[in-house]
């Protein structure tokens, strides 16, 4: 059977000095596949997607992408590879199409095929009222267009793609996301950003990664139900409120409970939260009922995987 893991990271390190960026990570990536890699910054994001694409030598462990080994094989890695770094290197007082003829032809495209490769990406990436333009008359949006047209421009399988949305606004965001949620259906993508939102609404699985290490890896859903306790409930009812308190604080699936605002008329409402992999509902409304409050809310909200992410990369993991 054909392995289908495009991309396959083994113990990888990389230092820089007394720092280690990267410290001892595997993971795998496979074919069709839309990773998100988040990390707060300097979490060592940047420095795994240059080793990917062989900008920089890891000091320790392997890695290969396409079947390619990065060090043995760079050069057919990069054939492979299309790469978006996060500060994308364009030549302003170049013409959009004058730019994009040059990459074809430094990716190796025979001149014959250039200038229909170059209409195809115009297409794709949605350029063709800019064409006439020079780069630097461009916004930031479109600027990132021609990044993502150059990343594409040699077909190649893997693209890797280094804060791809950073600096555009709510409506560039959205149509760049559209863009690479289009090309996911026929390539293998990995994401790096430390937005949240990006994973959940472009990516099928995500990786984090803390102060180098990797401490999470699962589809968006699967991270979420690794948050503490999983849910919150949200209790609102009229009882004495020490006795609420005291009561809801006894029940063996419950963790802690905290007041979150009261009301004149006696109402309360109370953030439970659980304990892990535990579900108090019904507990709680079978106490309301015995000590005679009236319960006027008992709703569950799942942990949001921003609660996730700061659970897993917030050094004291306690508060």
């Amino acid at each position: 059977m054909q392995d289908q893991r495009m991309i396959k990271v083994r113990n990888m390190t990389k230092r820089f000095g007394a720092t280690i960026a990267v410290n001892n990570i595997s993971f795998d990536v496979r074919q069709g596949e839309i990773l998100g890699f988040l990390g707060p910054n300097g979490a060592g994001k940047t420095t795994t997607m240059k080793i990917l694409t062989c900008y920089l030598p890891a000091d320790s462990g392997s890695v290969e992408v396409a079947g390619y080994d990065v060090v043995e094989n760079s050069l057919e890695v990069r054939r492979r590879v299309g790469y978006l770094p996060e500060n994308n290197p364009l030549y302003l007082d170049t013409g959009v199409v004058d730019y994009l003829l040059f990459v074809a032809a430094i990716r190796g495209i025979p001149s014959g095929k250039r200038l229909k490769k170059v209409k195809d990406m115009v297409g794709i990436c949605s350029l063709e009222r800019e064409i006439k333009k020079d780069i630097g008359e461009l916004s930031r949006g479109y600027r990132q267009r021609v990044g993502l047209a150059q990343t594409l421009i040699h077909d190649p399988d893997i693209l890797v793609m280094d804060e791809p949305t950073s600096g555009l606004d709510p409506n560039q965001i959205i149509e760049i996301r559209e863009m690479i949620r289009k090309i996911g259906k026929e390539k293998t993508i990995i994401i790096s950003t430390h937005i949240l939102p990006e994973v959940t609404a472009m990516c099928d699985r995500a990786i984090i990664i803390n102060d180098g290490v990797l401490v999470a890896d699962g589809t968006p859903e699967q991270l979420m139900r690794k948050g503490r306790g999983s849910i919150n409930i949200f209790v609102k009812l009229n009882g004495p409120t020490e006795a609420v308190q005291e009561k809801l604080n006894d029940l063996a699936a419950v963790e802690r409970v905290s007041m979150v605002s009261s009301e004149p008329s006696g109402f309360s409402r109370y953030e439970v939260k659980p304990r892990e992999m535990q579900d108090p509902s019904e507990d709680i409304f079978q106490l309301a009922v015995a000590n005679e409050w009236t319960l006027t809310e008992l709703s569950r909200e799942h942990v949001s995987l921003e609660e996730v992410f700061k659970q897993l990369t917030t050094k004291d993991k306690a508060t």
